[in-house]
């Protein structure tokens, strides 16, 4: 009888785990910088700015703060890069997280910053 309960709890501990570890923010789901940056570059985010913002990216957001920025992506019948104020806006609101959209827009500004400042 104990023995059968303890594999019964060993059952229920694994379960668990695995639980933890496959769910949505779990550890098998990790970003990465190359992640980030590959998604930048995915959108057309030039080489060296996709560089530098996918570090500054993964390490200040949360994977579902990442997957929210995937709203901003081009919708059918939209241009690839926003080029007025209004689709750039519109593609924001889509996000509907404030921190991500900051952390998009410092994380941007910075890295231009610093390209500028390198010469490239």
């Amino acid at each position: 009888m104990l023995r059968g309960l303890l594999t019964v709890i060993l059952v229920v501990v694994l379960v668990a785990g695995v639980f933890v570890v496959l769910r949505d923010d779990g550890v098998l789901e990790q970003v990465t910088a190359d992640n980030v940056e590959q998604a930048l570059l995915d959108n057309r985010v030039p080489a060296p700015l996709a560089a530098c913002m996918g570090p500054r990216l993964a390490d200040r957001l949360t994977i579902a703060q990442l997957r929210a920025l995937k709203r901003a992506a081009p919708e059918e019948g939209e241009r690839t890069i926003p080029l007025t104020t209004k689709e750039v806006t519109e593609r924001f609101n889509r996000i509907d997280d404030r921190e991500a959209v900051e952390q998009l827009a410092l994380a941007a500004g910075a890295c231009t910053f610093d390209l500028m400042l390198e010469g490239r």
